[in-house]
């Protein structure tokens, strides 16, 4: 098991651990704490870093451990020069400058298909209206036709009598 407390700190609780038996979970967790506290990790001294060369004996090479290794230390540690440094700051601004072209396109596209999608609520609003326009002027149609053969017939009726009354 693990020394570390595996329970909330409640009033009564009690833990059991192998070395000290039965126990206050508030006292297990102030000796854990202060414990803790007072036991520091152990570091070596004298540790070399990657990026640093051990201490070499007076006209000896320090010992590394690969060859191509120490012709990367080697070629990190010269300066570059100021044309290939230009380019890559040629590069970078236009990396930034195509990033943020390449972020309009996308703000672009969307505004685009935002703007197809209303298009097409719009041609279907129209089509619409102008089915119902289409259907009130056939019913205007049809009633001034009705009209029509109403007054025909009616004109038709009213000569027959006035020519029959004379």
């Amino acid at each position: 098991m693990s020394s570390e407390p595996q329970f909330l700190s409640f009033k009564g609780l009690k833990q059991y651990t192998p070395e000290t038996g039965w126990g206050q979970v508030n006292s297990i967790l102030k000796s854990h704490t202060e414990s803790l506290a007072t036991t520091k990790p152990v570091v070596p001294d004298n540790v070399p870093t990657l990026t640093e060369m051990p201490d070499a004996p007076a006209g000896q090479t320090p010992p590394i451990f690969d060859a191509l290794i120490q012709e990367l230390f080697e070629q990190l540690r010269v300066p570059p020069s100021d044309d290939l440094t230009q380019t890559w700051r040629t590069i970078a601004a236009e990396v930034n400058l195509l990033t943020e072209r390449m972020a309009l396109q996308r703000e672009l596209q969307d505004r685009l298909q935002k703007l197809d999608h209303e298009l097409i609520n719009l041609r279907g609003t129209i089509l619409s209206h102008l089915n119902e326009v289409q259907h009130a002027a056939d019913q205007q149609l049809s009633s001034a036709r009705l009209r029509a053969e109403v007054s025909a017939l009616a004109q038709t009726k009213l000569s027959a009598k006035l020519t029959n009354n004379r």
